[in-house]
């Protein structure tokens, strides 16, 4: 576990750098802010690779060094307490979303692709092309799928159990939501697997210019223009949710532009967090067999299940909040224009909300996890999520006895994403 300096209580003064926007100079200048508090310090960098393939080590230490932790490698805040950090994004007036939900400052820098309608805007420019997805996603259409989503699950759990063998992933996680949802949405057939990697390289640029930035970016130009051309009017079927989208741009809630980044964020956002969560989901039945049993002998148990591993292996592990004033954030004061990472993963494993946090049981109380988040920016998918996943489990307990892995799970590391590339499973029919 990372060492915590801890810096010293008042009368003794300690100063922090930030960079701030010179409009005048057009350029950024230092400038110095005095902290009088104590708070913990820890030189720890949670986008490295060691961190990125196991982030639980640094997420508790995080959270048992206190309520916020001062980052010294990248001069921000993070947070992994459950209690505060849900209520930061609950808290969207003190702690903005438009500044970008990653490292980089949109108010310092510009951003690299134009900003999400949604994720990276805060009210009042946010509520009104949230209006439109909230309709277009209401409980009343969501359920109305139901019976696709059920169909699709079982015909492609049919064929794999009586595979005998399969990868997790390959096989099953990316299948599922990348066509399922392409599906609603109403994307032509033919090379949807963009769909994944444009997602991965959206949530990878959350982070630093690192090593996983430079391997994803040069092939982003391409994915990018693929994209946007599948989320032109003309392309989506007339029956998917995408026209949907164009049809209150003709009504003048929102513009044609904005309903075709719409289209893009639904994809975007929708498709990367569902295969991790299923696959992740699948690795922790296949680690926790008497968890597996529990489900086979009652299926009604899925829709539980899917939220325990959600809990338990969050497919987004950290985003980013802004500082709009000086905030306290458990007795620690924060100056105004200051990042803060948010672990979404370390809240969800945090004791002092969760018994046993780091076992993985779909009988427990899961009310209160952040996998989706909180607040006016919680996922707006999160229904379709949460029935894809119920749809797959459901069918996944009628079929098979048990799973076995039969080689070593492979991690896909992203910036703010947690998943796998290969999760190879053998199971055992019912």
């Amino acid at each position: 576990m990372p060492a915590v300096e801890t810096i010293p209580d008042p009368p003794v003064r300690h100063y922090m750098t930030n960079r701030i926007p010179d409009t005048k100079q057009g350029k950024t200048m230092a400038m110095m802010t005095e902290v009088t508090e104590s708070y913990p310090v820890l030189d720890a960098d949670p986008f490295s690779r060691e961190n990125l393939t196991d982030p639980y080590p640094l997420q508790e230490a995080i959270r048992e060094a206190g309520p916020v932790v001062w980052l010294k490698p990248y001069g921000i805040w993070a947070t992994a307490r459950h209690e505060h950090v849900q209520a930061i994004l609950n808290d969207h007036e003190r702690f903005c979303s438009s500044a970008g939900v990653g490292l980089s400052d949109f108010r310092k820098e510009k951003p690299w692709r134009p900003p999400s309608l949604l994720l990276e805007a805060d009210p009042p420019a946010h509520d009104r092309p949230r209006r439109v997805l909230t309709r277009i996603l209401s409980p009343i259409a969501v359920r109305n799928m139901r019976q696709s989503l059920e169909r699709y699950a079982n015909d492609l759990v049919e064929k794999l159990v009586h595979q005998r063998s399969f990868d997790a992933v390959k096989e099953l996680a990316e299948v599922y939501p990348l066509n399922v949802l392409a599906d609603a949405v109403g994307i032509p057939q033919g090379e949807r697997e963009n769909i994944l990697r444009y997602a991965a390289i959206g949530f990878a640029t959350f982070g630093p210019r690192n090593w996983i930035w430079d391997e994803v970016m040069p092939g982003f130009p391409k994915l990018h223009a693929w994209l946007m051309t599948n989320c032109e009017r003309d392309v989506l079927t007339p029956d998917g949710l995408g026209a949907q989208i164009y049809a209150a741009a003709d009504t003048g809630e929102i513009t044609v532009d904005e309903a075709r980044l719409l289209v893009r964020t639904f994809l975007s956002a929708g498709v990367d967090t569902a295969v991790n969560g299923i696959g992740n989901t699948m690795l922790a039945f296949a680690r926790f067999p008497d968890q597996w049993e529990l489900l086979r002998d009652d299926p009604s148990l899925a829709r539980a299940a899917f939220e325990e591993a959600l809990r338990y292996e969050s497919p987004i592990q950290m985003f980013f909040r802004t500082t709009t004033e000086a905030a306290d954030v458990g007795g620690v004061k924060l100056d105004e224009g200051q990042k803060v990472v948010l672990s979404l993963g370390g809240a969800n494993r945090d004791p002092r909300k969760w018994n046993e946090p780091s076992r993985f049981n779909i009988k427990r109380s899961t009310a209160g996890h952040v996998a989706f988040g909180s607040g006016v920016h919680a996922c707006l998918g999160q229904m379709f999520a949460r029935l894809e996943g119920e749809a797959i489990l459901t069918a996944l307990a009628k079929r098979v006895h048990r799973f076995e892995l039969v080689g070593e799970p492979k991690p896909s590391l992203n910036n703010t994403s947690r998943g796998y590339a290969s999760i190879p499973l053998k199971v055992q029919a019912r």
